[in-house]
């Protein structure tokens, strides 16, 4: 009977310690971010999903259209402030005399690539305002690498000007063979 309890405990252990190789494959894979479709119209890379660049519009007009609407479809053309140092999960977008925008993705269906600050992108998706929490925003502080001290110095909620991403257009060319 004990070499019989004994050789279900080994058995046990060798079950969770397979689940357990397997979970954590699973999560590996789960964070791959695949490399993106290049429109062989454009020759532009294209995270998540696939639209026309047609009727994009600045994000500084984006903002003026918007005016104090709680949510703006749009196309918008912009240029990349930050990204999330960690794995690209977020990005900010920059206009002469507006604030930064966050933009984040769809159900974090994609990121974006981590070197891409300066650079031109247009996105498809909404425009919406949000309150974000201290908790919030000093993980985002954390993924941009900003130092402790700044990073404590987050002591209030901020209203922000958001989107959420659908889809962005990298405009910048690729080789074809991605």
């Amino acid at each position: 009977m004990l070499v019989r309890i004994l050789s279900n405990v080994k058995t046990n252990i060798m079950l969770k310690k397979i689940l357990f190789i397997l979970l954590i494959a699973a999560s590996i894979m789960a964070c791959k971010n695949d490399p993106p479709k290049v429109s062989a119209e454009t020759g532009f890379p294209n995270y998540g999903a696939e639209f026309s660049m047609d009727d994009a519009i600045s994000y500084a007009e984006m903002v003026d259209k918007m005016g104090d609407a709680e949510k703006f479809p749009a196309k918008i053309k912009g240029t990349v402030a930050e990204v999330c140092k960690v794995k690209g999960c977020w990005m900010n977008i920059a206009a002469e005399g507006k604030e930064d925008m966050f933009v984040n993705f769809k159900d974090y269906g994609f990121f974006m690539p981590l070197d891409i600050a300066g650079k031109e992108v247009v996105m498809q998706g909404h425009a919406y305002r949000e309150m974000t929490s201290v908790k919030d925003l000093k993980h985002y502080a954390e993924d941009e690498g900003l130092s402790q001290d700044e990073i404590d110095a987050i002591t209030e909620p901020k209203e922000e000007l958001k989107f959420l991403a659908d889809g962005v257009i990298l405009l910048e060319k690729v080789a074809a063979e991605q």
